[in-house]
């Protein structure tokens, strides 16, 4: 299993499996193969999470499967994350604080979009899931954040998006706040007064890339 599509598929079937150490290990393999990271995050674990939330949307997957192949989606990019630093003018395009609102125990979009973020040179602070606004501004303001990007699964939850950004105009704090999840709309967003929406991760990252200037 050396090849570096081999690591590639392994990781990618690591992740769906929600097998933690192993994705760590085959995280480090391939970077052992000389595997560029954004290539291993492309290639093993975009295909792994996207495979496990259509297993979800079908129904044959539930929430301990999908939490599952987050944790391991996560431990392999605590492997490869470092490694993303080194990737030249593709880091430092801002700072973001994701997370999931409160009352919402939904990680899964969070994650990946979170993922999509730090592969695209942003750096990501994640909260989790269940996050009050008042830990929301407290975070974005101790790392002088760009970008407060809050998930809501459930339409009882989306109201704690509206609060997240009166929070964030309160504190006076320069992050713009972007929404997104299952029932949350651009309409919505506007509503709220939020700085941006986007409904999926590969959208969520051109409206990161736009809001700070860098959509070239």
């Amino acid at each position: 299993m050396g090849q570096p599509e081999d690591i590639l598929l392994e990781l990618n079937k690591a992740v769906l499996a929600g097998d933690e150490a192993g994705a760590r290990e085959l995280a480090g393999r391939a970077l052992g193969a000389g595997i560029a990271p954004l290539a291993a995050i492309d290639g093993g674990l975009v295909p792994g999470i996207g495979e496990a939330g259509r297993l979800w949307d079908e129904g044959e997957y539930f929430l301990p499967e999908l939490v599952a192949a987050a944790q391991a989606m996560k431990a392999a990019m605590a492997v490869l994350q470092p490694a993303l630093a080194v990737d030249g003018g593709r880091r430092g395009l801002g700072r973001v604080v994701i997370g999931t609102v409160e009352g919402d125990i939904h990680d899964i979009g969070k994650t990946l979009v979170g993922t999509l973020l730090a592969a695209n040179g942003f750096e990501v602070f994640d909260e989790g899931a269940d996050v009050p606004p008042s830990r929301f501004v407290a975070r974005a303001r101790h790392v002088d954040a760009d970008l407060l990007c809050a998930s809501a699964l459930l339409t009882t939850t989306m109201s704690r998006q509206r609060d997240l950004v009166a929070a964030a105009r309160e504190a006076g704090l320069r992050a713009k706040v972007c929404v997104g999840g299952a029932p949350v709309t651009q309409a919505w967003a506007d509503a709220i007064g939020a700085d941006g929406f986007a409904d999926n991760a590969v959208a969520a990252v051109a409206l990161a890339r736009r809001l700070v200037g860098r959509d070239a």
